[in-house]
């Protein structure tokens, strides 16, 4: 594993690679942290970082390539990304909303305590 800028054009690679839907729900682009990232033949296929949020929080953010999936990388890079976050005093947080998500999110320790919604003003 390797840490990568968050402005690194790699991670931007990895994000059109895993479309916009997938991309979107992930927020890579938004992190304040560095990137864990997991390369394969010199391609990053999975990365984690986090975005500072206030009240000393770090939202987490994790992306691997439709390819790498269902290997434990999301798994491996959203530890990293986690751990630098407790050792920097942040309290981690993970929005899960797909299936595979949570799977991860549960995996690393993390507890389901509510719902997001999101409201669109027309």
């Amino acid at each position: 594993m390797e840490q990568l800028p968050a402005a690194h054009p790699d991670l931007r690679t990895l994000e059109q690679a895993a479309g916009d839907g997938d991309a979107g729900e992930a927020s890579l682009d938004a992190i304040t942290s560095r990137a864990f990232v997991v390369r394969e033949h010199g391609r990053v296929v999975a990365a984690a970082g986090y975005r500072a949020w206030p009240r000393h929080t770090a939202h987490v953010s994790v992306l691997t390539a439709p390819e790498a999936r269902g290997r434990g990388l999301a798994r491996v890079t959203g530890s990293a990304a986690v751990g630098q976050a407790l050792v920097g005093g942040l309290l981690p947080q993970w929005r899960a909303r797909t299936p595979a998500s949570r799977r991860v999110a549960g995996a690393l320790g993390f507890a389901e305590l509510g719902v997001q919604i999101s409201v669109e003003v027309a």
